[in-house]
């Protein structure tokens, strides 16, 4: 009988991240590394992280970005982030899902990007401001982060392959551009919307 071990959430997702960043060469600051093994392990429970910013998880992104604009000091920082965080990790754990609703994974992109480049603008302190900074520069490169820890097996049919391209498409992710090769299928550059 196979041995079961039991790991932490935290030190599941570090390993996860680790391995996703190397495989992936994306350069990341330590903290900013911290930061997503700690965004993942806050969401294994979006109860408990959407209490912890004080705000709904079922309120649209949108208003939640909105609220932060006209907002000030602490609540305005809090909503950034919280803003930037939803859509890191649900860009990440649930693109191909999102083919299914009203918006895609650009929507997403955008939305979380804008949000932590505001959250780095209205930082509490430099080293924060940085990593915010971060986290908006290479929010594509992160989300392909997410997406290779939330895969658990390789692409194995048609809709699967057509779903990678769709999202090369929407997003230029070099990651996608490397599975789509893999699977013989040479992106096209410039075929992708600009964002």
């Amino acid at each position: 009988m196979p041995k079961v071990v039991a790991q932490h959430p935290m030190e599941y997702f570090k390993e996860r991240v680790e391995l996703a960043l190397s495989r992936q060469h994306v350069t990341s600051s330590e903290n900013a590394s911290f930061y997503l093994v700690s965004l993942l392990d806050n969401f294994v429970r979006l109860d408990r992280a959407s209490s912890a910013a004080g705000v709904s998880p079922d309120k649209p992104l949108a208003y939640t970005l909105c609220e932060a604009m006209s907002a000030a000091g602490p609540r305005q920082r809090v909503l950034f982030k919280w803003t930037g965080d939803l859509s890191l990790f649900i860009a990440g754990f649930f693109s191909d899902s999102l083919k299914r609703s009203l918006v895609d994974v650009d929507y997403y992109v955008s939305l979380g990007g804008s949000a932590y480049r505001e959250a780095s603008r209205v930082a509490e302190d430099d080293a924060m401001a940085v990593l915010f900074g971060e986290l908006s520069t290479k929010f594509v490169r992160f989300v392909d982060v997410l997406n290779e820890v939330s895969e658990s097996s390789e692409l194995t049919t048609s809709s699967s392959l057509i779903r990678l391209y769709e999202r090369w498409l929407r997003t230029g992710s070099e990651r996608s551009a490397q599975q789509l090769r893999k699977q013989g299928v040479l992106p096209v550059p410039g075929a992708q919307r600009v964002h």
